[in-house]
């Protein structure tokens, strides 16, 4: 199987994390902001899976499943959202979703979501990758935190509940390999 997914949510910062953990699963990975963006890819790469937003600005993640569907009727698709209700995850399975997840949703969850279509035969090696140390994951969410607070140390010390020295003191160390 050709395995390449468009990521579409107008989150850029999620969009970004979870095209980094496709790629390092060994897919080709394809990313867009909004509906447009979105059809111009599908149109142009063909990508045989699809994780999308439902809520976006513009036209929904509703009316991305059926244009995406007429372009590629055999493109599989997961759709992700942050405002769950059974009358929206009905209609995205009845428009051609493979399975709906709430957000937040990690690329193990996704994966788990295209397994459940057996002709996808996903073959996904869980053991090659590990967990990130508690270390690491703080690192990261401080980091995270900081980006989202446009780099304001004494916001982002706020955010977290941490002294602005200390927040200053974690950041100047190195980040932790794993």
């Amino acid at each position: 199987m050709d395995r390449t997914i468009i990521l579409v949510d107008d989150e850029e910062l999620f969009r970004a994390r979870l095209a980094k953990a496709f790629s390092q699963r060994g897919f080709t990975v394809f990313t867009a902001g909004d509906f447009e963006e979105a059809m111009l890819v599908i149109g142009k790469q063909r990508p045989n899976l699809g994780v999308i937003d439902l809520k976006m600005p513009g036209k929904s993640g509703l009316e991305l499943i059926a244009a995406a569907r007429k372009i590629n009727p055999d493109m599989q698709l997961v759709v992700l959202t942050g405002y769950g209700s059974i009358a929206t995850a009905t209609e995205a399975v009845r428009l051609g979703a493979l399975y709906y997840l709430p957000k937040p949703a990690d690329v193990d969850d996704i994966l788990g979501a295209f397994a459940r279509n057996p002709e996808l035969a996903l073959e996904v090696d869980q053991d090659e990758f590990s967990a990130p140390s508690l270390a690491r994951a703080e690192w990261e969410h401080i980091n995270r935190v900081l980006t989202d607070c446009e780099g304001n140390i004494s916001q982002a010390a706020k955010k977290l509940d941490l002294h602005r020295r200390t927040l200053q003191r974690k950041l100047q160390k190195y980040p932790p390999s794993k």
